[in-house]
């Protein structure tokens, strides 16, 4: 058989892969040399993709309460069940948690299902743990949520800052992208902020290791660096920007000068000014910025800060200069062009655009639609805690291992009279918890699109069956909806209808105030979907080609088409240290592992790299608790613990500790991280503070360990 092109279905980078099936098994995969993101490299999560698939430990069959059912016992139980709550709640008792592993067609299918024809607001996505704080950063300064540089831009920047990424592990290719840059004109400068020295240090001339928390303090710094040092771009801010006074006057209180930026962020003064000196001399800036900046309570102000300094030197949507926020998964954008956020309506419409709302009801043919924004992720478990929401349908997501607080998590899904679970594996610590259980393709199995970091839709093609009972996403929801009473509108043959759909949606009534607009591929025809070589929006009606940068040309698409400097007054974590919970808590991604692993956990050479949960440790610490390299220890607090082996490090600040994030129950009981991080969120993007929590040690002592 030929090869299929398809995406590989991790981060966000969005990579090519040529796949061939070798009897019921997979071939070796490999790069696809024509994909832009890749160009046929692969990192060895996407290189073991063969190693992950098989029907071993593979969700197979419908369940009910437990027992074996056929699928149209499954939809009736799920239709009759959210028709049951929806008649004692309204549309405010059910809710709907979604996933950047879901293809656009799939989210684009459960959020017309449920804001438009169930009038339920509360749908919320795992990209609110990742991403929203930098889709709030863009939107309240560039009125989009829209990243206005692409990939070749690391190819021609001068100056690339990473800012809270480590993109060595996250992001593999892009980093190894950036090293081929940096190897073809060695004048190029990395700078990483971070407050551990994580592995693109290996890249950088220069490490600003500050104190958790403090980022803003530093860009702001910048800013006002920036003015006192003729630095601007003046002539830019007067005919393309609004809010420059008020936010160089909040820069100026927080961070007056290098000195006071260096003595608040825990950093030497001399590499304060260095990295002020190159941002200031080199106009073909990138900055570079990932979970570090966003996983904060003040994660959205942290990247305004971060855009503030582009917008103040013309810095936005020219080539190797751009604000760049790196996406984590690899459809989290493609759920937003949807509307998969709870406080977004489909194709990056917001509920308070005036007639927004009509207009996409009007194209749905909905009468029901939600009339406002929903719970944003942790306020939506928090929904089902209390028993306002008691109907919760969960597709591709494991939220028992990634939200914050997972102990009240688990106490929400517990009470929940019913949890419907969309799933491709046959346990999880969610699955567990659930009433109805939906097999669900998996990536060899699902046909649709996905868009990476870069706006580039790309296909996802199947080229295996889906194992036992598995059916596609979007026809799971599409069933449900036609037994609820809604087959006309949901009486999708193909992924290709549903894609046409959407992107007709993009274009409807949208003279260039929303810059998501595919209509150019709202007239495909099954096969010219089939063939769709990857693409970048916008993609205007009438056209074929995409753009590769926005708003070079200084118009953006606020009210005044002015891009907007926000006053950032800096705020440090909440989750602060205690006298009883001395040491700060960092989580993180491996190299090798993916979430919490229900994929890369069965490729055995991937656990050859980090092969159990681990605490990394500054050996002042581990002399200050009485212990040693190698032991195994309790990290603790109020909420949790987690149990891992000690590993020094001078790569850790003191008084500061690093867990990764990917265990759960299935792999080791004592070890899932998010039982130690409070439910503290970003009161704009609603995304929970992951990098922060006060803990303490204490010792394991093992009778017997192997």
């Amino acid at each position: 058989m030929s090869e299929t092109a398809t995406t590989c279905p991790y981060c966000g980078v969005g990579c090519g892969v040529l796949a061939e099936p070798r009897g019921p098994d997979l071939a070796p995969v490999r790069g696809d040399p024509d994909h832009p993101a890749n160009e046929g490299r692969l990192c060895v999560k996407g290189a073991s993709l063969h190693e992950t698939l098989g029907h071993h430990g593979r969700l197979l069959q419908p369940r009910v309460r437990g027992r074996a059912v056929t699928w149209p016992e499954a939809i009736n139980a799920v239709a009759r069940g959210l028709a049951e709550t929806r008649d004692r709640l309204g549309g405010e008792g059910l809710g709907f948690y979604l996933s950047g592993q879901l293809l656009t067609e799939d989210y684009y299918v459960a959020n017309k299902l449920a804001k438009g024809f169930l009038g339920a607001r509360h749908l919320d996505t795992n990209s609110r743990l990742c991403m929203s704080s930098a889709v709030a950063g863009y939107k309240r300064a560039l009125g989009a949520d829209a990243v206005p540089g692409c990939y070749e831009d690391l190819d021609h920047a001068d100056l690339l800052v990473l800012s809270g990424a480590n993109p060595a592990w996250n992001h593999p290719i892009l980093y190894q992208r950036m090293k081929r840059a940096k190897q073809a004109q060695p004048g190029r400068r990395v700078v990483l902020i971070d407050p551990r020295r994580n592995a693109s240090a290996e890249l950088a001339d220069l490490h600003l290791a500050l104190a958790p928390g403090t980022d803003a303090i530093l860009w702001n710094g910048l800013l006002t660096d920036l003015a006192d040092r003729q630095g601007l771009d003046q002539g830019y801010i007067d005919a393309h920007c609004s809010g420059f006074a008020e936010a160089l006057a909040a820069a100026r209180t927080s961070a007056p000068d290098a000195a006071r930026v260096a003595r608040d962020c825990g950093l030497a003064e001399a590499d304060v000014r260095q990295f002020y000196d190159w941002f200031r001399a080199t106009p073909r800036t990138l900055s570079f910025y990932s979970q570090g900046i966003n996983q904060s309570s003040s994660g959205t102000d942290k990247c305004n800060a971060i855009i503030n300094c582009h917008l103040a030197t013309g810095r936005v949507g020219k080539p190797g200069a751009s604000p760049f926020s790196i996406t984590g998964q690899p459809n989290a954008m493609g759920g937003r062009e949807v509307g998969g956020l709870a406080n977004q309506l489909a194709a990056h419409r917001d509920y308070d655009t005036p007639g927004a709302l009509e207009e996409v009801a009007g194209f749905w043919q909905a009468a029901d639609m939600a009339q406002a924004p929903g719970h944003k992720a942790v306020d939506l478990f928090e929904a089902v805690h209390r028993g306002e929401i008691q109907a919760l349908w969960i597709m591709a997501t494991n939220p028992l291992v990634s939200l914050p607080d997972s102990n009240r998590v688990r106490q929400a899904l517990e009470r929940c009279p019913l949890v419907i679970v969309s799933d491709c594996v046959e346990d999880s610590d969610t699955l567990a918890l659930a009433d109805i259980v939906l097999p669900a393709c998996g990536w060899s199995e699902k046909d649709g699109t996905v868009t990476n970091s870069e706006r580039c839709i790309s296909r996802q093609r199947a080229w295996l069956p889906g194992a036992g009972e598995a059916r596609p996403d979007w026809w799971i929801i599409s069933q449900v909806a036609a037994a609820m009473g809604y087959r006309q509108a949901f009486d999708y043959t193909s992924p290709a209808a549903i894609f046409r759909e959407h992107a007709a949606l993009s274009a409807l009534n949208n003279q260039g105030q929303r810059v998501f607009n595919i209509g150019g591929l709202a007239g495909v025809t099954d096969q010219q979907y089939e063939d769709l070589k990857p693409i970048q929006w916008p993609v205007l009606p009438g056209a074929r080609i995409g753009r590769q940068r926005l708003f070079g040309d200084g118009r953006f698409v606020t009210p005044d088409g002015r891009g907007r400097l926000l006053p950032i007054t800096p705020r440090g974590p909440e989750q602060s240290c205690t006298p009883g919970y001395p040491l700060r808590l960092n989580t993180g991604r491996l190299r090798d592992q993916w979430h919490t692993m229900t994929r890369t956990g069965r490729a055995p050479r991937l656990l050859q790299h980090r092969s159990e949960p681990f605490v990394a440790i500054h050996p002042q610490d581990l002399a200050a608790f009485n212990l040693k390299d190698g032991d195994l220890a309790w990290v603790h607090n109020a909420l949790g613990r987690f149990l891992g082996r000690l590993k020094v490090t001078h790569e850790q600040r003191p008084g500061e500790l690093f867990v990764p994030i990917h265990w759960t129950d299935q792999f080791s009981r004592e070890a899932v991280v998010s039982r130690l991080l409070a439910a503290v969120t970003d009161p704009v993007s609603g995304q929970p503070e992951s990098k922060q929590g006060a803990v303490t040690l204490s010792p394991f002592k093992a009778r017997w360990q192997a």
